[in-house]
C-alpha cells in the first residue's frame, strides 16, 4: 500500500518533469521519506520516453538531493542542536552521547557522511545528525555531493535502461532495504537495553 502510494506521488511530480524530480529528492534529502529508489529510476525512464534528457534527469536527482540535504543540515545546526539537550533524555540520549557524536563528526563526519549516501534509509536522514554536530559546511556539502554521485548516476540510468520496465528498480531493492531496516531497528533495541541496563546499575 506504501509503495503505491509512493508511486502516486511520484508520478504526479513526473509530470512537472526534470523539476518535479528535483523536488522529490530535495523532500527526500530533507528527512521526508519518499524513496529516491522509486524517483531516480523514473527519471530516468523519463529520458528514455524523450520527455526530458538524461543529463537533465541526472543532474535533476543530484542537486535537488543536494538542496535538501542542506536544508536539513541548516534545520539541525541552527536549531536542532537545542532541541536535543532540551529533549534529549527523554529519548535515551545524554549530553555525553552528545559530545560524543560531535567527536565523531569531527573526525570521522566526511567517511560517515558519504557512506550514508550509498545506504537506503539511513542516506534519507544523515544531514540532521550531521547538523547537530556542527560538522563543517564545506565539508558536509562536497562529501554529501560526492556520496549522491554514484547513487544518482546509477539509479537513473537503471530507469533509463529499462524504461517502462524501471518498476522493477525497486522491486530488486526490497530485500535490501528490508535488511538495512532490520539493523537499524537491532541498533535501536541494543541502544535501548544498554542505556536501562546502565540505568539499573547506577
Amino acid at each position: 500500500m506504501l509503495d503505491s502510494l509512493f508511486m502516486i506521488v511520484v508520478q504526479a511530480l513526473g509530470g512537472l518533469g526534470y523539476w518535479g524530480i528535483a523536488l522529490g529528492m530535495a523532500l527526500e534529502s530533507a528527512c521526508v521519506p519518499l524513496p529516491s529508489e522509486i524517483l531516480l529510476p523514473f527519471g530516468g525512464f523519463l529520458a528514455a520516453a524523450g520527455r526530458i534528457s538524461f543529463a537533465q534527469a541526472f543532474m535533476a536527482g543530484q542537486m535537488g538531493g543536494l538542496a535538501g540535504s542542506i536544508v536539513a543540515y541548516g534545520v539541525g545546526r541552527y536549531g536542532g542542536r537545542s532541541l536535543l539537550e532540551r529533549w534529549g533524555r527523554y529519548l535515551l540520549i545524554s549530553r555525553r552521547e552528545i559530545a560524543m557524536a560531535d567527536h565523531w563528526f569531527q573526525q570521522k563526519g566526511e567517511l560517515t557522511v558519504f557512506l550514508a549516501r550509498l545506504l537506503p534509509g539511513v542516506r534519507t536522514f544523515i544531514s540532521l545528525p550531521a547538523g547537530i554536530a556542527g560538522m563543517g559546511f564545506g565539508r558536509f556539502v562536497f562529501y554529501s555531493f560526492m556520496g549522491m554521485l554514484p547513487w544518482s548516476l546509477l539509479f537513473t540510468y537503471a530507469g533509463y535502461r529499462l524504461g517502462q520496465n524501471w518498476v522493477q528498480v525497486r522491486a530488486v531493492l526490497h530485500r535490501f532495504d528490508l535488511l538495512i531496516i532490520g539493523l537499524l531497528v537491532a541498533a535501536a533495541v541494543w541502544f535501548l537495553w544498554h542505556r536501562l541496563r546502565d540505568g539499573r546499575e547506577n
